[in-house]
């Protein structure tokens, strides 16, 4: 045993505390166990953490630089930082990960692969890029290439019309802070055209990284206050993880209103009621979360359900967030999207001039599917001006979104047109997509639904399904001894059995006693069968295993 001692002296409100002299380094393991100690109530970190920082403190230095403990500390971070959790890469994607490592290391597992439907990753389930938007990138990626023969004329006129409105004719420059001008012009049109009609400043519009960049960045607008009078953030629950995430990093208060499952995950107004005059209590409520349509859920809601919505935002004067990143993934029979914008407008002056919102879209989903390019928008209405410069100083700091995102986004809202060379294969390409996502939404629910145990409810929209499982009591109780949530277990369990990788609900939210799982319906048709025959199997094998 190495023989040492040191001497600490510790300061707290200027008075000596404590002094200890050991002997040896088994000494100082027992000093926690002391019954009468002071540490314990007068010193607000770990013993054991001052302990491993004093000992540091106490090796000698090299090259003349005193060796002591870290600057950064799990006690001394941004104690929000710690109540961030994104369930969506969690604990089970690293656990498939590893999984994917030992494989290709050559342990034998009951699986050759893992399948990964944990994520709206449209590319990487192998969907093919839309063939224009790849021109066009292309191009501006490599201006040269603008004198080669294989690219058509419309997709060479449009590179040239981004490159022209880049800095040095060159999507490698900065642009502005809120996105290339014309870009945000083609937005506005986009969404006059969607709206039919109802006008959009490019003024309002603002380019991102993502959606997910937009939606932060109007939150911590939104985020302030402390104690009782700290902001409120209603979000759906079940939720995208995005939400809580950023509710907890900015300090905010998350209320989670429930969505009603029975009816196809609805939205009631009589539950936001319920959940608004419950977080009155504890906070200001201040912001409503709408995602629409549904993630992880898929519902789409109906036109009356968004009327609905913006009275209550109006009566109970809150800022409306609406999500609508899945606005073209729409398969249900008799489902259609209404953008909130549009129904705030026609329900006339006394919402669409007073009611403030803010809604968002991305190219990372619809037929798309373009996520590693993070384009996306946001478009503000009814914004106090002196609170929109600042949200322009705001998104000033980061310089500026990706600059192929927004040459990506350009094509999105502004695609071949009916007189152009390249409209018919654009339209072919993404009819096809959005039809087998169509048929995938429905072959899910249908499989599904044929397992005693799971419950699947239509899959309105979007490219998820939300499924309900009911798990055995000695299952549940084998979880908590585990120190995991039940259906945490279940998609462990699933993944190291099937090799299939899955979201469990508990990380979007849910009731109390029900279990779910989010799985996407992007893999290819012949590679979804295999994920769902794997998981129907695991569900009657893991049923039989815990009765």
């Amino acid at each position: 045993m190495i023989h040492y001692s040191y001497f600490l002296r510790i300061h707290f409100c200027n008075m000596t505390v404590l002094s200890i002299n050991t002997r040896t380094a088994a000494a100082v393991k027992h000093v926690p166990e002391v019954p009468v100690c002071p540490w314990r109530t007068l010193f607000p970190h770990r013993l054991s953490n001052f302990l491993r920082v004093s000992e540091t403190m106490s090796q000698p230095a090299v090259n003349g630089v005193s060796c002591v403990g870290k600057v950064l500390t799990l006690d001394n971070m941004n104690p929000n930082v710690r109540k961030v959790e994104y369930a969506v890469r969690g604990p089970i994607v690293q656990r498939a990960m590893q999984i994917e490592r030992e494989l290709k290391q050559g342990v034998k597992k009951p699986f050759t692969e893992v399948i990964k439907a944990n994520i709206g990753d449209a590319h990487a389930m192998g969907q093919k890029p839309i063939t224009f938007f790849r021109q066009v990138l292309a191009l501006c990626s490599y201006p040269e290439l603008l004198e080669d023969n294989n690219f058509p004329e419309d997709a060479k006129k449009r590179a040239q019309r981004i490159l022209d409105s880049c800095g040095g004719h060159s999507i490698g420059a900065y642009s502005t802070s809120q996105g290339i001008e014309c870009v945000r012009q083609d937005v506005a049109r986009y969404i006059e055209r969607r709206d039919g009609g109802i006008p959009s400043n490019p003024d309002n519009i603002y380019l991102s990284t993502g959606a997910s960049d937009a939606i932060v960045t109007i939150l911590k607008l939104l985020t302030c206050g402390e104690g009782h009078t700290r902001t409120g953030v209603m979000i759906p629950i079940p939720q995208y993880p995005l939400y809580s995430a950023t509710v907890a990093d900015q300090g905010a208060v998350q209320i989670s209103y429930y969505l009603d499952e029975d009816r196809c995950w609805s939205l009631d107004v009589q539950e936001l009621r319920r959940a608004l005059d419950a977080a009155k209590q504890h906070c200001n409520p201040r912001v409503l979360c709408i995602i629409n349509p549904g993630n992880p859920t898929g519902q789409v809601q109906s036109r009356q359900c968004i009327e609905d919505v913006i009275r209550f935002a109006k009566e109970e004067h809150l800022f409306l967030m609406a999500d609508e990143v899945y606005q073209d993934n729409v398969y249900a029979e008799g489902s259609k999207f209404h953008s909130f914008k549009k129904v705030l407008f026609d329900m006339g002056p006394e919402y669409s001039s007073t009611v403030e919102m803010a809604s968002f879209h991305s190219t990372s989903k619809c037929y798309m599917g373009e996520c590693g390019f993070r384009g996306g928008y946001m478009e503000v209405i009814n914004m106090d001006p002196e609170v929109k410069a600042q949200l322009t100083k705001l998104v000033s700091v980061r310089l500026c979104p990706p600059v192929p995102g927004q040459a990506l986004l350009d094509l999105v809202v502004n695609p071949p047109q009916p007189d152009e060379p390249s409209y018919t294969s654009f339209m072919k390409e993404r009819t096809d997509v959005l039809a087998a996502l169509a048929e995938k939404a429905r072959l899910t629910e249908e499989i599904f639904n044929t397992v005693p145990g799971i419950t699947c409810n239509p899959v309105q929209g979007a490219m998820y399904t939300f499924p309900r499982i009911t798990l055995p009591q000695k299952a549940i109780i084998k979880a908590k001894e585990e120190g995991q949530e039940p259906d945490m277990f279940y998609c462990m369990r699933l993944l190291e059995e099937k090799g299939i990788c899955l979201v469990p609900g508990s990380g979007f939210g849910q009731k109390e006693g029900t279990f779910h799982f989010r799985m996407t319906i992007l893999p290819p048709t012949d590679k979804l069968k295999i994920v769902l025959e794997r998981i129907c199997e695991f569900h009657q094998w893991f049923t039989q295993e815990f009765s």
